[in-house]
């Protein structure tokens, strides 16, 4: 439980960030549109019950929504494909009904709905397979392809949101699952920190 809590902590801060920098420059477009008063510093705080993981992912869900028309690079799109695969396969072995599970998640997802439906399903099964043939090659070939979005700040971040709502969206939130984004954060050169990992 501790774990969810301190991730719903950073969870907060990374949204009060992300609001501090979305009144400039490019980031104004996603917080006008539709969500101003999901942005300010205290939301989600009133409704803060004991930190449940559905609240959490429904912080994370939001502060990717908030980002959404920033998110429609090619490169995120991979990364996050990659970082989805990773999650799944965080444990060593991927059962048909979790694949397809994590499938029904990220084609349901409304920052991935930037993308086709085929295209993110294509992707993730290529990582799978890859992951399930040979963990320790397909694992260094996703972290490569996540390692491309760590040109963007913004993106890098995302993925990990991602993997982290792909993640939790069961209700637990494993160890492998937490070791497996800790080092796509080493691959993003993003601190694991940042969301409590």
């Amino acid at each position: 439980m501790a774990m969810w809590d301190r991730i719903k902590d950073q969870a907060k801060n990374l949204q009060q960030s992300q609001s501090a920098r979305g009144s400039g420059g490019h980031g104004q477009g996603p917080f006008g549109q539709g969500q101003p008063s999901g942005h300010g510093p205290g939301h989600g705080s009133g409704s803060s019950s004991g930190g449940s993981k559905a609240q959490l992912i429904g912080v994370l869900k939001s502060q990717l929504a908030s980002v959404k028309t920033e998110l429609k690079s090619g490169a995120y799109r991979d990364a996050s494909m990659a970082m989805c695969a990773l999650v799944a396969a965080a444990d060593g072995h991927v059962e048909p009904a979790e694949r397809q599970r994590v499938e029904e998640l990220i084609v349901s997802n409304e920052v991935l709905q930037n993308f086709p439906a085929d295209q993110l399903r294509q992707r993730f099964n290529k990582h799978v397979d890859r992951l399930v043939a040979n963990f320790q090659a397909g694992k260094a070939e996703a972290l490569q392809e996540i390692a491309k979005a760590a040109k963007k700040p913004a993106e890098a971040r995302a993925v990990i949101q991602t993997g982290i709502v792909i993640a939790g969206a069961d209700g637990y939130f494993e160890a492998s699952e937490q070791y497996a984004i800790r080092e796509a954060c080493g691959a993003l050169g993003v601190s694991p920190t940042e969301f409590g990992i």
